[in-house]
């Protein structure tokens, strides 16, 4: 079944695969890339995965774990060089501010930077 193979990999996968990364590996085993696309929607629509984009307008999917669906979101890291995305651990952001208007929720937290490989 489609479905279940797309979200085994997204939970396997130490972070985020794009549609493209994921088309990658299944069509090559005879799965279509609309339904791959598809069934990303899917799984994001029924809470087993969540959908980020660092910036660069591309979506990226996660596979979502029982035990990461109440807690909050995790930041993710990209190194400027290579590309390579690196899921934080979770943390808390306090919304208080000193700001003019306060702060209601963060959607996503991305840092940008050097990787140790480059």
């Amino acid at each position: 079944m489609p479905r279940l193979e797309v979200l085994r990999r997204l939970q396997s996968t130490e972070s985020p695969m794009s549609h493209a990364d994921l088309a990658s590996e299944l069509v090559p085993l005879g799965f279509d890339r609309a339904t791959v696309y598809r069934n990303l929607n899917d799984l994001v629509e029924s809470g087993l995965a969540t959908r980020v984009d660092l910036g660069d307008h591309i979506w990226r999917f996660e596979g979502l774990r029982p035990e990461d669906r109440d807690g909050p979101e995790h930041p993710h890291f990209l190194c400027n060089d290579c590309g390579d995305i690196v899921c934080l651990p979770a943390m808390e952001i306090p919304l208080t501010s000193k700001a003019a208007r306060p702060i209601r929720d963060i959607q996503d937290v991305v840092l940008r930077g050097r990787c140790t490989s480059c």
